[in-house]
């Protein structure tokens, strides 16, 4: 049993670390090369105002493949619905790796990169729901928060995985060489974690929970109904609950970089050292979260790391104003910090809050809305209240969307023991 259960949160882990390296290798590059490259524009400012538009466009796909996979996943099992998932987002990354840029291809370049940014987000759609369930849906009685917690761990895994790269490649290459080609080394490296992640997933074997609920009966026919008629108000208190998770993590990593570079002239290498240590706060987060949802709820540490994350928005603005790198790095590592409060305990919270018959659409279609509506327009509007107002409409920004979610979570009442 022990074996099985490490094989599982290892699935989990890798699975889930793959994914997020091959989206934060994406979201690296449009802050730094994609601007320039993929969108020519009057100023460097409007570039990258493109760039992270290109950004948004997987959140579009993410509630889309959150609704198929969901389907699938409720239906089929969960363990063929994620090795879907892990292999459309590795194809999509590594595509990318091959694409003309505008200069040679006009504007076909744009819309190629946009498809295939399309296609990233389709897969990571079905990938962070299946794999929560993956962990949660085996976790022994009084582990649901810490097995749940694993699979979150896989963001600041590929955050450092994808941001050491360009790190490295940096350091490695000038500018030139690093504009002209050096940028798809990464996406080009994708396929052997891809490779490895389906390695790890084949093996598995399926969860106890669809097991049980197959035994009980056929699954439902559209889960996606089923879970609207029977479970509206919870899928909405799950999404808004969700949304602070994605304000914090897009602000302190996508909007922070590009504002750190251009507008603050902070040195591309210094910023992403920075970046790359205060990510360390946040896995550090996540298990502490996770440990702590296990004595107390999921909920409980949800609540409380969205108060957290209302004063890591209003300390962010007075930071950046600063220039001052330690400041910055201690706003960054703080920001993080809460955010391993603010998702770590997602992936016991969420599939807590539904049946095991649409488990799948309703974990996947919660967390990918709010993907929408704390990520997607979070890197736009942030670029753009720093341009018309400085940081401090971006500080604000965050507190606000961390209040969001304080509401929804009070609303629902605390639950999230993880059944």
């Amino acid at each position: 049993m022990i074996a099985a259960n490490r094989r599982v949160l290892l699935a989990s882990l890798v699975g889930t670390s793959v994914e997020f390296y091959d989206f934060y290798i994406y979201a690296t590059a449009a802050a730094l090369v994609f601007g320039p490259l993929f969108f020519p524009a009057s100023s460097p400012a409007m570039q990258l105002l493109a760039s992270y538009a290109s950004l948004g466009v997987a959140f579009v796909a993410r509630p889309l493949g959150a609704w198929a996979f969901g389907h699938y996943g409720d239906r089929i099992g969960r363990k063929s619905t994620l090795v879907a998932s892990l292999l459309l987002m590795g194809l999509s990354t590594l595509l990318i790796a091959f694409l003309p840029t505008y200069e040679t291809a006009g504007r076909v370049a744009p819309i190629l990169l946009c498809l295939l940014r399309f296609g990233q987000g389709f897969g990571l759609g079905g990938e962070w729901g299946g794999a929560a369930l993956l962990a949660v849906e085996n976790a022994p009685p009084g582990w649901h928060g810490r097995f749940g917690a694993v699979p979150q761990l896989g963001a600041p895994v590929g955050f450092i995985a994808a941001n050491g790269l360009f790190l490295l490649l940096g350091t490695l290459m000038t500018d030139r060489q690093f504009l002209e080609w050096g940028w798809r080394i990464p996406f080009l490296l994708s396929i052997v974690l891809v490779g490895l992640g389906l390695w790890v997933r084949l093996k598995l074997s399926e969860t106890p929970a669809f097991a049980a609920m197959l035994a009980q009966g056929p699954p439902p026919a559209i889960p996606f109904g089923e879970l609207i008629r029977g479970h509206l108000l919870v899928t909405l208190g799950g999404t808004f609950g969700a949304v602070a998770c994605f304000a914090v993590y897009y602000v302190a990593t996508a909007f922070a970089l590009g504002y750190g570079t251009t507008t603050l002239g902070i040195d591309r290498q210094t910023f992403l050292l920075l970046q790359l240590g205060s990510i360390c706060f946040m896995a550090l987060g996540i298990v502490l979260a996770g440990r702590w949802s296990d004595r107390s709820s999921a909920g409980r540490v949800l609540i409380w790391g969205c108060v957290a994350a209302i004063a890591a928005g209003l300390l962010l603005a007075p930071a950046l104003q600063s220039r001052s790198l330690g400041a910055i790095f201690a706003a960054l590592s703080f920001a993080l910090f809460v955010m391993g409060f603010v998702y770590g305990p997602l992936g016991a919270w969420l599939p807590s809050l539904f049946p095991a018959r649409v488990r799948y659409t309703g974990v996947s279609v919660a967390f990918n809305i709010a993907g929408v509506l704390g990520g997607a327009l979070t890197p736009i509007a942030a670029v753009w209240l720093a341009a018309n107002g400085g940081p401090w409409g971006v500080g604000l920004y965050l507190a606000g969307a961390s209040a969001i979610s304080l509401i929804a979570l009070l609303v629902l009442g605390r639950r999230g023991k993880g059944s």
